[in-house]
């Protein structure tokens, strides 16, 4: 957006200079650069904290099953949150809980070596990254409105990006020996730090009213009105999918290639960096796609492509040739979350209220991908076990439909 661009004035909603709305971009872009970093160091570390604490595939499963409680309960409120207080306040307060979850899991597994004490944390983790998720999710689908042209992609590249530092703090501190405790609690303070400075910049929060203009409810009425909404529910069944897509290469790519391929536990979380690097360059190339030839046409294409890169990680037979896979993985899964939930933000009154009740659904996933994983790969190998994905993965074609953007939405 140059410095002559007018912003987009969505119907209801207040005018805002254009260097407002530049700084606010760049404000949600730092934020979720920081989220991404904070949740991958977390998921860099897992093969640490399982020898740590002497865990097999289905006991690591329900242990990170702690992380997605803290999310799942979360998000069935935090729409109202960010629409009642503002989606800076929200951001501010969620990730200071993330923070004290990120910190306190590194110290619980590193110097305590306790199984309840990473519980616990990794549920805060859940419950301030849920929160966070949504509230930047709605400024996110705000910010694009008014640029008039599709960024949400580019801000979870930016997620993607602060992943790929994550996993390459992660993987450098593995390979030097840099205890897990002290790891994470200085990654935690550089993230709420950053974040509170980024969440400065948001654009100006709109109170919240009985009513929009066209009538439509807000507050609990307009929540519980949104998981009436078959579109809404169709969106989070997508997203549901491709969180499932994203979400069990974050948790698990890293162990399979050590189990499966026999790599170094720095290898294992390098090989999670090439997935991130593939989600980034996806979500950044994918907004000039998603501009010239819409979102059903390319979100076909990328779902397939997830399709055979999930197969080709799991069946290449050598280490080399599934990389090449794990980055058809990434490219593939990088865009369906970003539209998901730029779809679910397409009217912004009821922004909040739909992208909370598709994250709701989404996180699903979440919450059940890492123990269903763990069992089958206490059955089948880790490894083996991913080839869930590209079988959920093809029905999840039939969905991308419902992405279109309403007839008279801005």
């Amino acid at each position: 957006m140059s410095s002559t661009d007018t912003p987009v004035v969505p119907a209801g909603a207040e005018p805002v200079d254009a260097r407002r709305v530049r700084a606010a971009r760049t404000g949600v872009a730092v934020v979720f650069a920081l989220n991404g970093l904070a949740v991958a160091s977390w998921f860099s570390r897992v093969p640490a904290v399982r020898e740590a604490l002497a865990l097999n595939p289905g006991r690591l499963g329900l242990l990170l099953l702690a992380m997605s409680c803290g999310a799942l309960l979360a998000l069935p409120t935090a729409g109202l949150i960010a629409q009642r207080f503002g989606a800076a306040r929200t951001v501010r307060a969620a990730t200071t809980l993330l923070a004290v979850g990120l910190a306190g899991a590194g110290l619980a597994a590193g110097a305590a070596g306790s199984l309840p004490g990473v519980a616990a944390a990794l549920f805060a983790i859940g419950y301030g990254s849920g929160t966070c998720d949504v509230a930047m999710n709605v400024e996110g689908a705000a910010v694009e409105r008014r640029l008039g042209r599709t960024v949400m992609p580019r801000f979870h590249a930016a997620w993607s990006l602060g992943s790929v530092a994550g996993a390459g703090l992660g993987a450098g501190s593995a390979r030097w020996g840099v205890p897990i405790g002290v790891h994470l609690a200085v990654l935690a303070v550089a993230v709420l730090a950053g974040t509170l400075a980024g969440a400065r910049h948001f654009l100006p929060a709109t109170p919240s009213a009985p009513a929009t203009a066209g009538g439509a409810p807000t507050g609990r009425r307009g929540a519980l009105a949104a998981w009436k909404e078959p579109r809404t529910l169709l969106i989070g069944v997508l997203v549901l999918i491709m969180a499932f897509t994203e979400g069990s290469a974050n948790d698990w790519l890293a162990v399979a290639f050590i189990d499966g391929y026999g790599l170094s536990e720095a290898a294992g979380a390098a090989v999670f960096g090439v997935f991130v690097v593939g989600m980034t360059v996806g979500r950044t190339a994918g907004t000039v796609a998603l501009d010239r030839w819409g979102r059903v046409p390319v979100l076909l294409a990328t779902i397939l492509l997830a399709v055979a890169g999930a197969a080709l990680t799991v069946l290449a037979g050598s280490g080399a040739l599934a990389v090449v896979g794990v980055a058809m993985w990434g490219l593939g899964a990088s865009l369906g979350f970003p539209v998901g939930m730029s779809a679910a933000a397409d009217e912004e009154d009821r922004a909040p209220a739909r992208v909370s009740v598709v994250a709701a659904i989404a996180y699903t996933a979440f919450l059940a991908g890492p123990p269903l994983l763990g069992l089958l790969g206490d059955r089948t190998g880790t490894l083996r076990a991913l080839l869930l994905v590209p079988i959920l993965l093809l029905p999840a074609l039939l969905l991308v439909p419902v992405t279109r953007r309403p007839a008279g939405a801005r």
